[in-house]
């Protein structure tokens, strides 16, 4: 398939209140316009042009090596902003697909189907849609199948505004008749812009016929110019995304309270609780427990996993682990098969062997912790002191008691204790037990003293 697409990035979405580019702003986490690249990529076009104006550098920016841009430097309607492409394609034979920048929720399969008809039919194929609330869009006048018109809102009149059909601003043409139409295209609108719609009535006024094909789900066409309309698409998205989930074998609790970006992978017969925040690249093996109000970023999950109520970022979690609640996992983590990582502990770029367990209230971080270790409530490494990081290595079988604290660099080496309430600042051999304490020193009657002294001073 010789096939051009152009996709429409130049507005400024002034709606949107605010200083990002509209296509830059994100639903399920990623740039709205990256939606509508990944769909044009899978059509496998022979050219890609994405049209920027407004902040186009910051656009460009987003936007990769593999696509093509042009500026748009005045924006003067959609029908300038694809002639700004057109030297671009001065040699292309074949059809050129044009979308819009701020609809992601288009589907490969609809614009296939819309090429296809082009091919087949017409001059040109326009993707519409019918909407019990058309409010905003363009009206498609038709006259048995073929269309002869497309009105602007602002323009139509009132029985034109009671059509339910609307325009979806995705067009297939063939090639060779896109710009030369676009040339006698006027500005004499209410808006004073040149409109990519007035080809179809210039193509007609040739003889030239135009079809119009029916998105299978109306939410397709949904562009996003508010913040209302991004926070439908993000629903939707969302909904897409778990769908396809359930599809592959993973249950969720309540679909609707779960926010997953689309590049997670969840294996079959996870079960996924509410408020969990599944975000990035990450990847959830088979049999987990996932929530209720985990978030994992990034993050890389084996079978059986048990999360709850955390907060993991970029880390690497081995199989039938048991994490939460309330833990807090850092950048450069790894935790091994069957550790258990409990309550108000905190981890950070640390190695968490297997079978070990740091069960409340602990600190570990620029660690690496044995096989079969228990770390007491309350322990923490001291790993910085004020200019640089340094590592605590604690080695197989240790076990370290409660309110320990391993300032960093230290060794404990296999095998070995250390008691509760200790500051261990020297390397500890295998086997042997560290204990350091200042002398404990008991005042006999001391209470009973000062409530005696506090009475007097009452009666005084």
């Amino acid at each position: 398939m010789n096939l051009a697409v152009v996709i429409l990035a130049a507005g400024e979405g002034t709606r949107m209140k605010s200083l990002l580019p509209k296509v830059l702003h994100k639903i399920c986490g990623k740039p709205i316009i990256s939606y509508v690249l990944k769909t044009v990529r899978e059509l496998n076009p022979t050219k890609t042009i994405v049209v920027v104006g407004h902040q186009s550098d910051m656009v460009t920016k987003s936007l990769g090596e593999k696509v093509e841009v042009v500026v748009q430097e005045n924006q003067l309607g959609t029908g300038h902003a694809v002639l700004a492409a057109e030297q671009s394609l001065n040699e292309h034979e074949g059809d050129i697909l044009v979308l819009s920048g701020d609809s992601p929720l288009i589907r490969t399969r609809t614009l296939l189907k819309l090429i296809k008809l082009r091919g087949e039919t017409g001059a040109a194929a326009v993707l519409t849609a019918k909407l019990k609330n058309p409010d905003g869009y363009g009206r498609i006048i038709r006259r048995g199948e073929e269309i002869i018109g497309i009105v602007e809102e602002k323009d139509a009149t009132p029985d034109e505004i009671k059509i339910d059909e609307v325009n979806s601003g995705t067009y297939c043409f063939a090639g060779g008749e896109l710009f030369g139409s676009l040339r006698e295209a006027t500005n004499d609108n209410e808006q004073g812009e040149y409109y990519l719609t007035d080809v179809i009535g210039i193509l007609r006024s040739k003889g030239k016929k135009i079809v119009g094909i029916l998105a299978e789900d109306e939410s397709e066409i949904l562009g996003i110019n508010s913040r209302k309309q991004q926070a439908e698409a993000d629903k939707i998205m969302r909904g897409r995304i778990t769908d396809r989930l359930m599809d592959g074998g993973v249950t969720f609790i309540d679909p609707g309270l779960v926010f997953i970006e689309p590049d997670v992978v969840v294996g079959k017969d996870t079960i996924v609780y509410p408020l969990t925040f599944l975000e990035g690249e990450t990847l959830i093996g088979e049999g987990c427990e996932i929530g209720p109000s985990a978030k994992l970023v990034d993050t890389t999950v084996g079978k059986n996993v048990k999360i709850q109520n955390s907060i993991i970022r970029e880390s690497v979690i081995e199989d039938e682990a048991n994490l939460g609640p309330f833990c807090s996992l850092r950048k450069g983590t790894r935790i091994g098969r069957g550790v258990k990582i409990g309550t108000f502990v905190e981890v950070k770029k640390s190695e968490i062997g297997a079978n070990a367990k740091v069960p409340h209230l602990s600190y570990m971080g620029d660690a690496v912790v044995g096989e079969n270790v228990n770390i007491g409530a309350g322990s923490i490494t001291c790993n910085y002191d004020g200019v640089k990081k340094h590592k605590t290595v604690i080695e197989d079988d240790v076990f370290i008691g409660s309110d320990t604290m391993l300032v960093a660099p230290l060794r404990i080496h296999k095998g070995a204790m250390t008691g509760a309430g200790s500051t261990i600042a020297h390397d500890v051999p295998a086997g042997s037990l560290a204990i350091e304490r200042s002398k404990q020193e008991t005042i006999e009657n001391y209470v009973k003293k000062k409530l005696k002294r506090s009475d007097e001073s009452k009666d005084n």
